[in-house]
């Protein structure tokens, strides 16, 4: 019988230093940086964020549109997943590229291609514009860019969970009375819950970072469709570096607590499985 010996030490001090260098390198010192121009400039810059009506309304307009695409992202791309993976169809394979377009399409282009079709003279903009629903400038069209650039997170990372996922699962509780309903409900939905929030997390953070794809689409109305990544690159353009660091870290430290909460209830679903 073959015996595995753990690991040594002196590797794990090697893995363990060269991950928290990088960990600094990459993300702590940028982050700190960060904080640090913010201080210097005075905790006014970050009160300005809630009290400045046009900041406020960025702020707001943000992580709504975020979180609306995000749950959106959710529900289409497991419905997505669930037909690559369970059915076989003609031009799957072609599909299934698709999927990753968004990786690589730059993200300016998708923004003017929405605007182009979504606004009131382009092929799916005219046909809403007689019933009064405005597409292209207005939240509607930056949660539709938002689901766009962030559809592939979940599709990639529920994709391998259920292909994984043994069959016999749901055949053995199909042997044992389960209704369709049942057996997804309470065999197919907890596996596969971890990855789905793991997806919409990672789609709400690219949403709220988003700027190429919604600056086109949105229309940059102040109070209206002005989102926050545009007014940072705003004040960086008018040598406002205090107001766009504050602007930055009120969106770092939201997001983060946001991602922070949505990993926990991550975990605690994932050690349920246990």
């Amino acid at each position: 019988m073959l015996q595995t010996r753990p690991y040594s030490k002196t590797h794990f001090g090697l893995s363990f230093g060269l991950t928290s260098f990088y960990l600094s390198l990459m993300v702590v010192v940028p982050l700190s940086g960060l904080f640090m121009v913010t201080a210097k400039s005075g905790l006014s810059v970050i009160l300005d964020v809630f009290l400045e009506e046009r900041l406020r309304s960025a702020l707001t307009l943000s992580f709504f549109v975020g979180s609306v695409a995000a749950v959106i992202n959710l529900l289409l791309g497991f419905l997505f997943v669930w037909v690559l993976v369970r059915y076989d169809f003609p031009g799957k394979k072609w599909i299934d590229t698709l999927v990753d377009l968004p990786f690589t399409l730059p993200t300016a282009v998708a923004g003017i291609a929405l605007t182009t079709i979504y606004a009131e003279n382009g092929s799916i903009g005219k046909i809403f514009a007689p019933l009064g629903i405005k597409i292209a400038y207005t939240p509607l069209g930056i949660i539709i860019a938002l689901v766009f650039i962030g559809f592939p997170f979940v599709v990639r990372t529920v994709q391998p969970v259920l292909e994984d996922l043994p069959k016999e699962l749901e055949e053995s509780a199909r042997c044992l009375g389960a209704t369709p309903f049942t057996t997804f409900y309470k065999v197919i939905l907890p596996e596969l819950w971890p990855s789905l929030l793991s997806g919409m997390a990672m789609a709400f953070a690219r949403g709220i970072g988003e700027y190429g794809s919604v600056v086109f689409i949105s229309g940059n109305l102040p109070g209206k469709t002005e989102i926050l990544p545009l007014l940072i690159v705003t004040k960086l353009e008018q040598y406002e570096y205090g107001k766009a660091t504050g602007i930055a870290v009120v969106m770092l430290v939201i997001s983060f607590g946001i991602m922070f909460a949505i990993n926990v209830i991550q975990n605690r679903a994932a050690r349920r499985l246990l």
